[in-house]
């Protein structure tokens, strides 16, 4: 009996442990979000250009539009994503699309607004944060935040992992890394490098980094940007960027 009433305490404490962790991160993210722009992302449509690509993003907690255009040798190119799936257009006529190749269009634009839009979008349903506590990087304090995301919902990259680095001073989210499992997966480390402030939303360019070997777990990631390890692969870049605020 004395077994029971002790794995039974344990049990609680491991609960209320895990309660407090994930009750502190969910109050980080909230204070992200609306240093970012807050409910002002729930009624704006953005736009911007990235890697000669137009996009225009719209993202509710209900309804969301992603639109991505751009010409190539077939013509004038546009590809939406929304609540009821995926659809592209070649010089306005829709195009029939494999399987494959309809998943590959939509993960794209899909990846594109996701990161663009951080750290809106750490509160939708399939979203499960943990403290990791404090850390110093570069000279400044912030609070990490790990992000996993459920099965149900999570869409086919659930099994990505993300860690997030907010500022303690101004709530800003000044570096990310994750994991991915497509294309062979990888890790990957992102240093915002500017903020795009416009109508009191704020969009981050990014450096973009990934370790010698990419098998890593997320966790070592900063550790190996400190020490200089990371490769700079590319930067992330925003360009044009507009906002319309929708009443």
């Amino acid at each position: 009996m004395k077994e029971v009433k002790y794995l039974l305490l344990l049990g609680t404490i491991f609960c209320l442990c895990a309660c407090s962790s994930n009750n502190e991160a969910q109050k980080i993210i909230d204070q992200s979000i609306a240093a970012h722009g807050g409910e002002l992302f729930q009624n704006a449509k953005i736009s911007f250009d990235f890697r000669d690509r137009h996009y225009e993003i719209f993202k509710s907690p209900n309804r969301f539009r992603y639109v991505r255009s751009f010409s190539d040798e077939s013509g004038k190119v546009e590809d939406v994503l929304d609540n009821d799936g995926f659809e592209r257009k070649v010089n306005g006529n829709p195009v029939v699309l494999t399987e494959k190749d309809e998943n590959a269009y939509s993960n794209s634009v899909n990846s594109v607004a996701y990161f663009a839009y951080l750290p809106y979008g750490l509160n939708d349903a399939a979203v499960m944060k943990q403290y990791l506590g404090e850390t110093k990087l570069e000279g400044k304090d912030y609070h990490l935040i790990k992000v996993t995301f459920r099965q149900e919902g999570g869409g086919e990259d659930h099994e990505d992992e993300f860690l997030y680095w907010i500022n303690k001073q101004d709530y800003k989210m000044d570096y990310l890394a994750y994991t991915y499992h497509t294309d062979g997966g990888g890790i990957r480390f992102r240093k915002a490098i500017n903020t795009h402030d416009v109508s009191g939303i704020l969009l981050q360019d990014y450096e973009n980094y990934k370790p010698e070997d990419e098998r890593l777990p997320v966790e070592s990631i900063q550790e190996l940007f400190e020490s200089g390890e990371l490769e700079l692969l590319s930067k992330i870049l925003l360009e044009n960027v507009e906002v319309e605020l929708i009443q």
